[in-house]
């Protein structure tokens, strides 16, 4: 575009035209009973740890329990067995159990692997933003045969984890984007309200959970009902059917 400058057939001044986007910065993706089926995992850890205590962990503990941070759940098992060890022992205990389970089995959420793809095909950034830590993460990224992702997050790279927004921060930060202008997918409450505070678009696909629709959250039921060309007609209108 160019603008005259003092009179009708004077100098021409180049202007930049403004181009609107047309997707979201970054899209970002929650793991564990996200982007991996790692949920009964967790869970058959979780009985692992409370059942030489005598407490027999239920669908219910797990509910409760969604979405960490691993050191509540720790507090957690700690009030369930009677305060017979420190939650700091029920938490690391839950870490090795766990890590050493999914170094074995983390099999992907239906619909996964085929909407990152869709993704990195078309230079979209995309990001693993976790609340278990780093050697969690690791576990599972190295039973996926190596890291899908440019980067991922987990609850050791910042001071405070979800439901706290700082995941989403760093996350943004290295991505290069701005975090009003990115998508997070998400299962938990806990993840959701991070999600939700940092300022970013959210889609929750919740299979333990309720989570409320607001203007910046929709919910689904699975990643499978989600495509490239679903997301470029929600970044245009967040109320579209999905």
């Amino acid at each position: 575009m160019y603008l005259h400058i003092n009179k009708p057939y004077g100098t021409l001044l180049h202007v930049s035209s403004y181009q609107p986007p047309e997707f979201f910065e970054a899209v970002f993706f929650d793991m564990d009973g996200l982007f991996v089926d790692s949920e009964p995992v967790w869970l058959e850890s979780e009985a692992e740890v409370t059942a030489p205590f005598g407490y027999a962990w239920k669908d219910e503990d797990q509910v409760a329990c969604l979405g960490g941070p691993l050191s509540r759940v720790g507090e957690y098992m700690f009030e369930k067995c009677n305060h017979v060890e420190s939650p700091a022992f029920f938490t690391n205990t839950l870490i090795e159990i766990q890590t050493a389970k999914l170094r074995g089995k983390t099999p992907l959420m239906p619909g996964a692997s085929e909407l990152l793809h869709q993704l990195q095909s078309q230079n979209i950034a995309t990001g693993l933003v976790s609340a278990s830590p780093r050697n969690i993460v690791n576990a599972v990224l190295d039973n996926l045969g190596g890291n899908p992702f440019p980067f991922s997050i987990s609850s050791d790279d910042v001071t405070n984890t979800k439901p706290h927004p700082d995941a989403y921060y760093l996350a943004a930060k290295k991505a290069g984007a701005e975090i009003s202008r990115c998508l997070v997918f998400e299962d938990s409450l806990t993840g959701v309200s991070a999600a939700k505070s940092s300022g970013a678009w959210v889609i929750a696909v919740p299979h333990l959970v309720f989570v409320p629709q607001e203007p910046r959250v929709r919910c689904i039921k699975s990643l499978t009902q989600i495509s490239l060309n679903k997301l470029q007609a929600l970044f245009k209108d967040f109320t579209t059917t999905i």
